[in-house]
């Protein structure tokens, strides 16, 4: 503006006002490039660029001095000259106009400077920029320079002022260099591990990187080859979807290749379809890596074959289609599997299981479902006709395992348990095919077993009896039945209590029916808690009629893991009154082989509170003479059955004999049961047994009958 009015103006003081426009906005613009500069490098470079506080004051000076020339006439003045025949005003400069000069070249040196360094450093898809803009700076400062010195009356560098600001405007805000983008982004997609594949409109492949060549096998720029070699690999691609993601797999087993595929259209602005472009990702090594955990999930990491889960799952799925007809279900059981890493050691034992599930796979083909069940137990699923008993039988009764110089034969059982149309819970299957196994669980001759009608109703009655055992406990339909014990005499002088249960449907039940099983699932506790009470409530009924009789309650092993044996017993006592030495603790020898030591303390707690013990069953165990050593025990049973094993009868009375000594002679009373003859009680008592039992003397009665017969004497 200041300019045009210099240029224009034919009188003094127009010219005059056009020459403050003229510097004093020189002053304004440095001003605006210096603003525009610190927040075009903060966008381009991400660093905010520093401006000295002293480059301000300069112009700021400047400014002031320029505004005051009209006062003191200090930094110009003007000449009349003509130009083209009419009158010009030029400005003739003085030392506020040399001081307004060095300031603004100064101002704009340190500019320049400035964009000078920024693009020596900045990169090359930045450095275009930067370079027009200096370059723009500069040629205006050289056209500006030229006027000065020229002395040319009209100032034409104002054009080149105005045409480098519309450079820096389109270069700083829309320019992009495309050229330099395109070289750019080809070489980020030729650097790509990822294969890229571009197509044109008709479907041929107009340009492939590097890693998409050798994918196709394709040398050089053979791009139709490349697009050729991919749809022989993959199909036609045309008709993949748009935007998607599709896996390839190419080889099989260890060869095997995997590939995810991706396609996209390109448009042009106007949503022309220009081509389409194919990007192929080598996932090989990923995918393997997803296989093995998929599979380390699903195998056993010993044996390979299915881990538990997945062999439940896999015959659950074909159970689901109805396609395991005419199929049993083994169950695969190592006896005694400890005591082979105990004395061989682990890896002895993981030789064993690797040489039993490669005994499976043998007898397996394509049809058969078999993992791992356990530490040493395995499952399978295979039709009836794979199963030959005799050859499985014969190949059991051999099964060795060898290791370098150690050798060991297996027991291995195997239960077999046929599937029913309307089975669906392959757990209950395995129960049922592992609950065949206890009919051969002390055989070692036979190795197959299979589960039929008899153990179904086995399994229904167990089920059905420890269901009742609470209501009949609460009915009184379980009560002691006691066996009369006779002193040398033949009087009775005490009783066994034993169990009996009367039934409701199944009226009178042997002990043999429901002990045994309540022994096993650990309810025998709940029974011998019962026991013990009664018997505490009979003693209790005695000590008015029958002061000097005792009762003998047994303990089972079980009872120590599942109640406390002696504040139990100890708490009834307690409660009914009773004499402690008028109840007699039994126990056995074998429940005094576990735990040996805590066993000894509480039978020792039970002597100081004044109960008796006996030891029932002795010689039943192998260290019977070393467990009396140690047991505190106030009466010795001996079992008459225990005779009954020997074929020589003199040696056999010769053993007893000795017996009935040593516990005499240790203190201990002798109590023979099982007595059945007169001559055998007779027998007995001379040998010097003190006590005696057996149905020679009654077998073991209600306590209605018991006390008839201690009336009748």
């Amino acid at each position: 503006l200041g300019n045009l009015i210099i240029v224009a103006s034919e009188q003094r003081a127009l010219t005059l006002v056009g020459c403050y426009f003229y510097y004093i906005g020189m002053d304004l613009i440095l001003l605006a490039l210096i603003a525009f500069s610190k927040e075009y490098c903060r966008v381009q470079n991400g660093k905010q660029q520093r401006v000295p506080v002293l480059v301000y004051l300069i112009l700021a000076a400047d400014l002031v001095q320029m505004a005051l020339n009209p006062v003191f006439g200090h930094a110009f003045t003007l000449q009349e000259i003509t130009v083209y025949n009419a009158p010009y005003y030029l400005m003739v400069p003085l030392w506020g106009q040399v001081f307004h000069r060095i300031a603004c070249y100064g101002v704009l040196g340190l500019i320049m400077l400035s964009y000078f360094m920024l693009m020596i450093r900045m990169p090359k898809i930045s450095r275009e920029r930067f370079t027009v803009i200096f370059l723009s700076m500069l040629a205006g400062s050289l056209w500006q320079t030229f006027y000065i010195f020229s002395r040319t009356p009209i100032d034409r560098s104002m054009i080149g002022f105005a045409l480098f600001g519309v450079m820096i405007f389109y270069f700083s805000i829309y320019y992009h260099p495309v050229r330099l983008l395109d070289r750019l982004l080809a070489n980020i997609v030729s650097d790509l591990k990822v294969a890229v594949f571009l197509f044109g409109p008709i479907g041929k492949c107009i340009w492939a990187n590097e890693p998409a060549r050798k994918l196709s096998g394709c040398v050089g720029e053979d791009y139709d080859g490349a697009g050729a070699a991919l749809r022989e690999h993959f199909g036609v691609l045309e008709e993949l979807p748009e935007k998607t993601n599709v896996e390839f797999s190419l080889g099989a087993g260890e060869d095997a290749r995997y590939y995810k595929l991706d396609r996209s259209s390109i448009f042009d602005e106007n949503g022309k379809k220009l081509g389409f472009y194919v990007n192929v990702i080598n996932c090989t090594e990923e995918k393997k890596k997803i296989l093995q955990e998929l599979y380390a999930a699903k195998h056993d990491a010993l044996t390979g074959l299915y881990t538990k889960e997945y062999l439940f799952q896999k015959i659950r799925e074909r159970l689901q289609r109805h396609e395991l007809k005419d199929y049993f279900i083994a169950y695969i059981d190592v006896r005694n599997f400890k005591i082979v890493n105990d004395v061989f050691g682990k890896d002895f034992g993981d030789q064993a299981l690797m040489q039993i599930a490669d005994w499976i796979r043998k007898y397996s083909d394509e049809t058969c479902i078999y993992g791992r069940m356990s530490g040493d137990s395995f499952g399978s699923c295979l039709p009836k006709k794979s199963f030959i008993p005799h050859v499985v039988e014969q190949d059991l009764a051999g099964f060795v395992v060898k290791r370098g110089s150690a050798v060991h034969r297996l027991v291995i059982h195997i239960g077999f348990c046929d599937i029913g149309d309307e089975d669906q819970d392959v757990s209950i299957l395995f129960d049922r095919a592992h609950l065949a196994l206890s009919s051969i669980k002390d055989d070692f001759k036979t190795h197959v077993a299979f589960y039929d009608r008899k153990l179904r109703e086995r399994v229904r009655w167990n089920q059905e009896i420890s269901a009742q055992l609470g209501d009949a406990i609460l009915k009184n339909e379980i009560f002691p039945y006691l066996q009369p014990i006779a002193d040398r005499e033949g009087r009775i002088v005490g009783a066994e209590a034993l169990a009996r249960w009367i039934h409701p449907t199944h009226g009178f039940m042997p002990p043999g029916n429901f002990i045994p099983l309540f022994e096993e699932n650990g309810m025998i506790a709940d029974l011998d808690r019962h026991i013990w009470r009664a018997a505490c409530r009979i003693l209790a009924d005695w000590k008015e009629t029958h002061p000097e009789l005792f009762l003998s309650v047994n303990v089972s092993p079980r009872d120590f893991y599942l109640t406390d044996v002696l504040t139990d017993i100890t708490g009834m006592v307690e409660e009914y009154a009773v004499d402690p030495k008028k109840l007699r603790i039994e126990v056995t020898e074998t429940s005094m082989m576990n735990d040996t030591d805590d066993r000894m303390r509480i039978l020792d707690e039970f002597r100081r509170r004044g109960f008796i013990l006996e030891m029932d069953d002795f010689g039943s165990g192998y260290s019977s003479l070393n467990m009396l050593k140690d047991m505190p025990v106030d009466v010795l049973k001996i079992d008459m059955k225990f005779l009954g094993r020997s074929k020589d009868e003199s040696r056999a009375n010769t053993i007893v004999k000795n017996v009935i000594r040593l516990s005499e002679d240790l203190g201990i009373m002798s109590l023979t049961e099982g007595v059945e003859t007169m001559d055998q009680f007779h027998m007995l008592a001379e040998m010097g047994c003190e006590l005696f039992q057996g149905y020679y003397f009654a077998k073991p009665v209600p306590l209605a009958e018991f006390e008839q017969m201690l009336i009748s004497g």
